[in-house]
């Protein structure tokens, strides 16, 4: 029999140490910090750049080994015959569940279902209740939509214990996406205590209440946030089922996750690890066994860009191996034509098949909790589980989540992080291929159906109001420059242009023109190239000069003299000016473009210098 050690890629080199690689790594950095390979997240938790296994971990117990997650397709039409049509599409060709979302939900997008008992049924028609996980997404303006769906199943003569619902109670997180509730938490716990139990009644075996986190997420927020808000709503969920007559158990096995799940591929599989670990402590509190708690996972809102949408699909698929990884139970693709209007077929077929493509050709699903030892996830798991846990705590202290919202406290929290990421967007630090970094000014734009927006239902007086949590694309600032270019465009025939002019040779002034191309064309203002004598047969507005650092003396001056008499509005360099900013601007040049500086401001301010023109 042949030696395995034989066939091993590495089988004929030295076996590398970790002091091996530290030892290359120093060489390296000449002399710099080693901490200098370090990064932070948004909670300030420290990744490093290598990690040694942890021998000593044991893997997280959540969807069971070899068993695939729920394939959940969203279900959003207006229309109830056209969302019909749809979901029966789409249990035909793959999807195991379906996302009912009503108008007005959280992740309705402008669009979703009409809460009547007969849009329901319209809704369902022909479709086997007993095949099929139901999610409902709802708003508080719709949460009668749960007993609907109840006396539906009555009608069909069907046994609640053979529907597979999960009733996505959720008053609290309804609180923090409108701000408004027509009643405080002590008088709605009843109410929603008597919600679920009622279906317990029934016969439904639930869960029934979502601790939801998708709402810290659309705003920004870090994921330690998300798990803090989602732990505390679960807590308060599962005090008002025990105090208004629910068994602890039975309380806790209504109760489910619903996180959300982005392109950072570790760190989503990290907080889908760190949540169960987290609801594993508060069961331990509680004096219950432990038992794995059910999480859903929805594609990432935040990360979606209109321009460039095919990236999207990119990301959905980076979303949904990394929540696979972490142990979701179910998971939901936004389509990636989701932020221009309502998906086409192709378009949810598409979300509906990165799904089954890496279940059932990438096997994703056939380990259990595939992270378990990994030293970098590991570590991570661990760090977010502390911080997440220290922000649950001080939502506790501030009187639970409903307290915390009515307090702003956790919006205040979100705000922070959600500053610090629009900043790193504008700062072209967190690119989105399309949006901020690398844009295509001449794009094709794909389909999507041609249906209104709808209006969400009508809200009551409300009681207790308190800050919404926005809900927010991070690529919207540069979208907003990008339509404004398009406005342009139609109206005189010509994008607004800047010109790149290029001093030396092509290798001194590559670099710098190809970045100040790319900069600019994420505003929607199109480049132009050439030396500066080409310049007044461009009719741009805007010139930046491309060049290498030896330039500044010798040929800026001359070069920013000569596009100014041409009728230049405004003169860039590309590059950082050191030493010689003073006598760069007293040659002409009045801004600079280099990494990290502030790209949407320089780009606002473009438009500005244009209109004025």
């Amino acid at each position: 029999m042949t030696d395995p050690e034989t066939l091993l890629l590495a089988g004929d080199f030295p076996a590398a140490t970790h002091d091996d690689w530290r030892k290359l790594v120093d060489a390296a950095l000449k002399g710099a910090p080693f901490k200098r390979l370090e990064s932070k997240t948004y909670d300030g938790l420290t990744v490093e750049p290598l990690y040694q296994r942890d021998r000593a971990a044991r893997a997280v117990t959540g969807r069971a080994p070899r068993s695939a997650w729920t394939v959940m397709q969203r279900v959003d039409h207006p229309d109830p015959a056209a969302a019909n049509a749809q979901s029966l599409d789409d249990l035909e060709n793959g999807a195991t569940g379906l996302v009912l979302v009503f108008a007005g939900s959280v992740s309705a997008n402008s669009f979703g279902l009409d809460p009547s008992p007969a849009s329901l049924a319209r809704t369902l028609d022909g479709i086997d209740l007993k095949a099929a996980a139901i999610d409902l997404n709802l708003s508080p303006q719709t949460r009668q939509v749960v007993r609907e769906f109840a006396a539906l199943v009555k009608q069909r003569g069907i046994a609640p214990s053979k529907v597979d619902l999960r009733a996505s109670i959720n008053p609290i997180g309804g609180f923090a996406a409108s701000g408004k509730s027509p009643r405080a938490w002590n008088d709605l716990a009843p109410y929603f205590a008597e919600l679920a139990g009622g279906l317990a009644g029934d016969g439904f075996h639930g869960p029934f209440a979502v601790a939801d986190g998708r709402v810290i997420h659309n705003a920004g927020g870090s994921e330690a946030q998300e798990l803090a808000f989602a732990l505390a709503s679960a807590v308060a969920y599962l005090r008002a089922l025990e105090a208004h007559g629910m068994a602890l158990e039975a309380a806790r096995d209504a109760i489910y996750f619903r996180l959300t799940a982005d392109a950072d591929q570790f760190l989503t599989m990290a907080k889908f690890r760190a949540a169960r670990k987290l609801w594993a402590r508060i069961e331990a509190a509680c004096a219950v066994a432990p038992k794995p708690v059910l999480i859903a996972a929805e594609t990432a809102w935040r990360m979606m860009t209109q321009r460039d949408p095919y990236v999207n699909m990119l990301r959905t698929a980076i979303a949904v191996a990394a929540a696979g990884f972490g142990g979701a139970d179910a998971i939901t693709v936004l389509p990636h034509t989701a932020p221009l209007g309502l998906p086409d077929a192709l378009a949810r077929r598409v979300a509906r098949n990165t799904q089954l493509v890496l279940l059932e050709e990438s096997n994703l699903a056939r380990v259990a909790d595939p992270a378990a030892g990994s030293g970098a996830l590991e570590a991570l798991t661990q760090q977010l589980c502390a911080a997440a846990w220290s922000a649950f705590q001080d939502i506790e202290k501030a009187g639970g989540a409903w307290a915390a919202l009515e307090a702003g406290m956790i919006q205040r929290d979100v705000a922070a992080v959600r500053a610090e990421r629009q900043k790193a967007v504008a700062h072209r630090q967190d690119i989105l291929t399309g949006a901020n970094g690398f844009p295509d000014l001449h794009e094709a734009v794909p389909a999507v159906l041609d249906v209104a927006p709808v209006k969400p239902p009508q809200e009551g007086a409300a009681a207790v109001t308190a800050a919404a949590l926005p809900r927010i694309r991070l690529a919207a600032p540069f979208e907003k420059l990008r339509d404004a270019s398009d406005k342009i465009l139609a109206r005189t025939g010509a994008r607004p242009k800047v010109f790149l002019a290029t001093l030396g040779t092509a290798a001194e002034f590559t670099a710098r023109a190809s970045f100040a191309k790319n900069f600019f064309e994420t505003g929607g203002i199109e480049a132009v190239s050439g030396p500066s004598a080409d310049y007044g047969a461009t009719g741009a507005a805007l010139v930046c000069l491309c060049c290498t650092d030896k330039a500044y003396d010798k040929e800026v001056p001359a070069a920013a003299a000569s596009l100014n008499a041409a009728g230049a509005r405004h003169i860039y360099l590309a590059g950082r000016p050191c030493d010689h900013e003073a006598a760069l601007r007293g040659a002409g040049v009045q801004s600079f473009i280099d990494e990290g500086g502030d790209a949407l401001a320089t780009l606002q301010a473009a438009y500005d210098i244009i209109a004025d023109g």
